[in-house]
């Protein structure tokens, strides 16, 4: 059964206990996306307001609905590496590193010390363009959890047009690494979810479908089952 999970674009610290109260029943995972403004144009929390994540990182704080999810961050930025095990400290369960960011492969080598282990059980994924080819994982093996196929041809803005790229990318990918999980974030809908699963992936990201549904829990329900 392919697994689902909500998807916050956060303007604020504040903005993140707003959208998770609509679905705070649901649990589980939640996927908070950062934008830093110069990997893509659009810029989220915590970029647009330095220094306003150290509450968490330093424990100070727990993260909005700390108790109730697990939190999964898809770090839109040039140079992850300079943030990451702030997210680590602050109880990340998820960090997901875009392979065309600059500083790529220093953030995954970073986040080696953090995989796994049985103090920070950290998951990384490795996000590739929908029109990316499976090569640039070879440059990366050993180092990342999951893939993650994006969707959408622009990334780091929710309610973007689903790129049917992605699809032969997922098989391509799923035939090439028939254990791998691979994770889709963007455009996924009703119809969209059929797509991707059907081309191999285990995983979708849901935004706008979920977040916008006047009962998420049977969002996800119909999201399921239509994916079977």
């Amino acid at each position: 059964m392919i697994e689902i999970i909500p998807a916050i674009l956060p303007k604020s610290a504040t903005d993140i206990e707003v959208q998770l109260s609509h679905i705070q029943d649901l649990g589980g995972t939640v996927q908070v996306d950062m934008v830093d403004g110069v990997f893509v144009k659009n810029i989220s929390w915590p970029y647009n307001a330095p220094g306003s994540f150290e509450v968490f990182a330093n424990g100070d704080e727990g993260i909005p609905f700390w108790q109730e999810f697990e939190f999964q961050f898809d770090v839109m930025a040039e140079h992850p590496e300079q943030h990451v095990e702030q997210y680590v400290r602050a109880g990340a369960s998820g960090i997901v590193i875009h392979a065309r960011a600059e500083g790529a492969l220093a953030s995954l080598n970073l986040l080696q010390q953090y995989r796994g282990t049985e103090l920070v059980p950290v998951e990384v994924g490795l996000a590739l363009m929908a029109g990316a080819s499976p090569e640039l994982l070879e440059g990366c093996a050993g180092l990342y959890d999951f893939v993650q196929v994006m969707g959408i041809g622009r990334v780091g803005v929710q309610g973007q047009p689903f790129d049917e790229r992605c699809l032969e990318l997922i098989q391509k990918l799923r035939e090439l690494y028939p254990e791998l999980v691979i994770q889709v974030d963007g455009g996924i809908d009703m119809e969209t979810i059929k797509k991707v699963a059907h081309a191999g992936a285990n995983r979708v990201i849901v935004g706008h479908a979920i977040l916008n549904a006047d009962d998420p829990n049977e969002a996800i329900h119909d999201l399921r089952e239509a994916a079977r």
